[in-house]
């Protein structure tokens, strides 16, 4: 299993919504490099799903529910999109601040390339992540 980060804008999609849509497509990412993400996660690769612009915290999980298919919103055809459904809610959300101060994940994409919408998360930072969320991974 390989581990992810995906970001929503909670006014745009929230983790609310989310849990109460069960299951939906993670459409909308034109960045080359998040994409590749998207095209390398596997049927039950877990994610963090992380509020961006407003709140800057992981609240919850996802799992990938369906692999990369095409996404019908790129007239061009070069996009494509997963679809993930909600596992478990952050018991305590960890925000970015949090991650940004704790030396376990300095290296963490989130922190390094903090534009990219998509982020593979190590194995160690996410043991690390669901230990400071509250989540038993």
């Amino acid at each position: 299993m390989a581990y992810w980060l995906v970001k929503s804008e909670p006014f745009k999609y929230s983790w609310d919504r989310m849990v109460a849509d069960g299951v939906t497509h993670w459409d909308g990412v034109r960045n080359h490099q998040a994409s590749n993400n998207l095209k390398a996660m596997r049927l039950g690769d877990r994610a963090f799903f992380y509020h961006s612009n407003e709140g800057l915290e992981i609240v919850g999980v996802v799992e990938i529910a369906r692999e990369y298919y095409p996404d019908p919103g790129d007239e061009a055809g070069r996009f494509g999109m997963v679809d993930v459904k909600p596992v478990v809610s952050a018991a305590a959300p960890v925000t970015l601040k949090q991650m940004k101060a704790d030396p376990v994940l300095a290296d963490m994409a989130l922190i390094r390339q903090s534009r990219l919408s998509v982020c593979p998360v190590t194995d160690t930072q996410w043991r690390h992540i669901c230990q400071l969320a509250g989540i038993d991974a």
